[in-house]
């Protein structure tokens, strides 16, 4: 049996995802989880904000607590 010759290209650079700001809701490529709202018998849901709603309300991104 012979092995596949040709391989799919591998891009070095990270894919640009675009979350949903929960705070201007509207798309943003800069949101990040800044809250995680608890529930009883469900996960958490995640709030998500982008780098201007951040500036602007004094948020500080969840990791970096």
């Amino acid at each position: 049996m012979t092995e596949p010759t040709h391989t799919l290209p591998q891009s070095t650079e990270p894919e640009s995802v675009a979350r949903r700001c929960d705070f201007h809701k509207g798309p943003s490529e800069t949101a990040v989880i800044v809250d995680a709202i608890e529930r009883n018998s469900a996960p958490p849901i995640a709030l998500w904000a982008c780098a201007p709603c951040r500036e602007q309300r004094g948020l500080i991104p969840l990791a970096d607590r």
